[in-house]
């Protein structure tokens, strides 16, 4: 029996060493359990098991292979098959175990050690470790490793704003260059970042265009995470509708890579803000998918999620808001955003109060972060008209105090409420501070900095505006000293000195310089020829006798301008005596009687159809032309015969169009709009 099973266990390691040659592992894992049926502890049946289920992706089965049966396959034997296990299950911290705890360091350990130090961004321990590997290892893997040492350095470049060093490393392949364009987006370099993005893109669509296996989707979904990239830098650099569309075009592709396509959908939800909230929410789900946590940083998933809370808000989900915003603020109790986005759903609720005492509240309990906290706080106090409030709470961050920027906004401030007093005082503490920072640092030589002569000069000219003279003038005398050849500086303190001290500003204008020292020696005519002059001299002539007595008289006598004689109007008869009121709006004149509303209406017929009515003789042009001709009332509006005399010019209204007749084409207008 024991040698027929002998027999039977050398074919099955005969089938299990062809399969594994030919990659079938599922056959040799077959085989393999036939072989430990006839010796169920043998060590070397049980590494092959571990193989061929990892190898077929069984990680969960091969881990448990390897813990039920600890005492045959011991920590020095399956170290690494038991460490991938765990770190291909992402189990990190026992991969990491597993690993330190081995007895001996192996190549492969120390690759996978390199790997799980990069999933726990200590990228500091993976930089050393993938640098001892390239300098002691000699194989065909030397690119792999020096494509994983460049995303270490983009990594710490893009997370831990580290300036990364020159490895001397030649972008032959499109996973260098990438990795380089990362290194130089964490430096602020996106135009050399972006030219690296497209050198990538070109070797990418070089290499895979050599296989004829590969088609143009093939390569449009590798090309996906550098034109991802690519989006990135748009949208930093303010394109927002170029990156948008590129997203999207990244989306369209439905990409496999679950980490790239929640990055692509959290920048689109960043890019429209409160604005179009329905696709927001549709693009969050890419963000929720099963994986992510372990495709990206720690720094990109708090990103996310606080895009989340800051969605909620703007879709009015209070609640949903505050859950989210209080479980990032119990993850990272030191952060900002969490609280002040609290604050600001607050404020949405009108809580103005509530907002502030919370901002309170988290700047005495993090005085590190208390700064960014105030500055929010004094926001919020203007907006709700306590200028003078919010005045104090700037006050109140001492190492921003004496920056130029807070003392401009706290002068501003003061002006706006009147408070010069204090304006000037803000002022004072500012250049006090610079005193006394300068002569720490130059041991008592008190040398001024160009921004404390700054500040001296602005509060100098601040109370000259304000009428504070007096208080000005030790500023200016600091100024002038610092510089004696100042002359703006100089005329200041004079004209300070007058109205306190007249004898000193006599003494003080000694320094101004002469008046011929200061002329500028100007070719006048040369300057009104030039182009753009608004003035240009005429040229003198010759003076006559009579010229020249003019020029001595006093009183030049202005030349008569012959009068235009009037243009008449065409109808104007010399023989009709003009009204002498013609110039007189119509209403001022003697004879206006108003406006006969509905004369016209009047003079129409009412009755049964036929009739006639008491006014009908006026119409009657027998007898208008029967009756004497009687002389023109000025003004009159009445229709008049041929015969009669014309209306004066100013008087005459345009034949065939009486105001009458405009009303009424008007009305019809207006009653037309349903017609037609």
């Amino acid at each position: 029996k024991m040698a027929a099973a002998a027999g039977a266990a050398a074919g099955l390691w005969s089938e299990v060493n062809r399969c594994g040659q030919n990659g079938d592992f599922a056959r040799a894992l077959k085989s393999v359990n036939k072989i430990l049926q006839i010796n169920k502890d043998d060590v070397t049946a049980l590494q092959c098991k571990v193989v061929c289920l990892i190898q077929n992706g069984n990680f969960k089965e091969a881990l448990g292979v390897i813990n039920t049966h600890t005492k045959v396959l011991t920590s020095d034997i399956i170290a690494f098959e038991k460490a991938y296990c765990e770190y291909r299950l992402n189990r990190i911290e026992s991969a990491l175990k597993t690993i330190q705890s081995a007895g001996q360091q192996t190549d492969k350990l120390k690759e996978l050690y390199g790997q799980v130090l990069y999933r726990l961004e200590r990228y500091d321990d993976c930089l050393a470790a993938y640098r001892d590997l390239i300098r002691n290892s000699q194989d065909e893997y030397e690119e792999e490793r020096k494509t994983n040492l460049s995303a270490v350095v983009a990594a710490q470049s893009t997370w831990e704003k580290v300036v990364p060093e020159d490895l001397g490393l030649r972008e032959a392949t499109y996973e260098l260059c990438y990795n380089s364009a990362c290194a130089l987006i964490g430096q602020g370099k996106l135009n050399e970042a972006m030219k690296k993005l497209q050198k990538a893109e070109e070797l990418c669509r070089q290499s895979l265009s050599e296989d004829s296996d590969v088609t143009e989707e093939d390569i449009e979904a590798e090309l996906a995470i550098i034109h991802g990239q690519m989006a990135y830098i748009m949208q930093l650099q303010g394109r927002t509708e170029d990156a948008l569309q590129l997203y999207n075009q990244i989306i369209k592709l439905k990409p496999t890579d679950v980490g790239l396509l929640a990055v692509i959908a959290n920048n689109i939800i960043t890019i429209n803000k409160d604005q179009n909230v329905f696709d927001s929410k549709k693009k969050v789900k890419l963000t929720n998918a099963e994986g992510v946590e372990h495709k990206l940083s720690k720094k990109q998933l708090q990103a996310i999620e606080f895009n989340k809370a800051l969605l909620a808000m703007y879709t009015n989900q209070a609640d949903q808001c505050r859950k989210l915003s209080a479980s990032l603020q119990s993850q990272s109790p030191e952060h900002l955003l969490p609280v002040l986005i609290q604050a600001a759903q607050l404020c949405r609720e009108k809580q103005h109060a509530k907002a502030v005492g919370l901002l309170q509240d988290f700047a005495d309990q993090h005085p590190a972060n208390a700064a960014e906290i105030k500055l929010t706080m004094a926001q919020l106090k203007i907006a709700q008209g306590s200028v003078t409030k919010a005045c104090m709470i700037l006050r109140s961050i001492e190492e921003l105090q004496h920056k130029p920027g807070m003392v401009s906004a706290l002068v501003t401030m003061y002006s706006h409420e009147e408070d010069i007093d204090s304006a000037i005082e803000v002022f004072t503490q500012a250049i006090q501070w610079y005193q006394q920072y300068q002569a720490s640092q130059t041991r008592g030589a008190n040398p001024k900095s160009p921004v404390h002569l700054s500040l001296i000069r602005e509060a100098a000219n601040f109370k000259l505006k304000h009428g504070r003279k007096k208080e000005a003038i030790s500023d200016l005398e600091e100024l002038w000293k610092q510089n004696p050849k100042d002359v703006h500086t100089l005329a200041q303190l004079i004209s300070a000195y007058s109205l306190v001290d007249p004898e000193k500003a006599k003494v003080l204008s000694k320094h101004l310089p002469s008046s011929d020292t200061m002329s500028l020696k100007v070719d006048v005519d040369a300057l009104e020829n030039s182009h753009g002059a608004t003035y240009v001299r005429k040229k003198a002539g010759k003076l006559t006798g009579d010229n020249q007595q003019k020029e001595q008289g006093q009183g030049e006598v202005k030349k008569k301008k012959k009068k235009k004689k009037g243009k008449l109007p065409k109808n104007y008869d010399p023989k009709v005596t003009p009204d002498p009121e013609r110039w007189l709006p119509m209403r001022e004149r003697s004879y206006y009687r108003g406006r006969k509303k509905g004369k016209k209406k009047d003079q129409v017929g009412k009755g049964t159809q036929g009739s006639t009515t008491t006014g009908s003789s006026e119409l009657d042009a027998s007898r208008t032309a029967s009756s004497p001709p009687t002389s023109p009332r000025p003004g009159s509006g009445a229709a008049v015969s041929a015969t009669s005399n014309v209306i004066p010019p100013r008087h005459q209204k345009p034949a065939g169009a009486p105001a009458t007749k405009k009303k009424q084409q008007q009305k019809k207008k207006k009653g037309a709009k349903g017609g037609w």
